[in-house]
């Protein structure tokens, strides 16, 4: 059988050549999210690992479930959708939540940098990191899941909304309430507006 080209072919023309039997195309589908998928995952479980075993299982589910994709939403919201459950389901595990607050999650906006600082700054620099993880792991769930979803930088709000099944409205104020919070709580420890040295 002669392979069809898929450059430049649309989600949802793959989706329906996938749906005939076309493995090459579902393979495109799955080169052109994998990042997203591994970054949603990682943004709930907090570990490399676990996030590129969530996003397998995200997309061996999708293949299996492809005849129930309706179209309500693009193929990538509804893909990030699957991913996200199986991410809380992952997260559920006691092992998991041992993992996730031993290890800090990475590439998030709270990460802290280190290049250029002075041995007493870096630790300063860990000491504020470390307090940052922990209110972050004490935010009720919808706030601290909105906070590492956006802070990730990998999905727009419309994505995320879409994958959490709430209006963008709410999304916003989940973050901004995440958001004022931490910063509330960071300042009631004594760290400034730019949660910098503390006072």
């Amino acid at each position: 059988m002669e392979r069809v080209s898929t450059r430049g072919v649309s989600d949802p023309e793959l989706v329906e050549r996938a749906r005939r039997g076309d493995h090459a195309a579902f393979g495109t589908l799955v080169d052109r999210h994998r990042t997203s998928v591994f970054r949603a995952a990682l943004a709930a479980l907090g570990t490399p690992e676990d996030a590129d075993e969530v996003a397998q299982e995200a997309f061996v589910a999708a293949y299996r479930h492809l005849q129930d994709f309706r179209e309500d939403a693009s193929f990538k919201t509804w893909l990030l959708s699957i991913a996200w459950r199986k991410a809380l389901t992952r997260r559920r595990s006691v092992k998991s939540l041992l993992r996730r607050f031993v290890q800090p999650p990475e590439d998030t906006e709270w990460q802290v940098p280190d290049a250029g600082r002075t041995q007493e700054q870096a630790v300063l620099d860990k000491e504020l990191h470390g307090h940052i993880r922990r209110e972050i792991s004490r935010l009720p769930p919808k706030l601290r899941d909105t906070l590492l979803l956006t802070s990730a930088g990998e999905h727009g709000y419309g994505e995320i909304a879409g994958m959490l099944g709430i209006p963008v409205g709410t999304l916003k104020w989940r973050v901004n309430e995440a958001r004022r919070r931490l910063k509330a709580r960071l300042a009631g420890m004594g760290y400034g507006q730019g949660l910098g040295a503390r006072r």
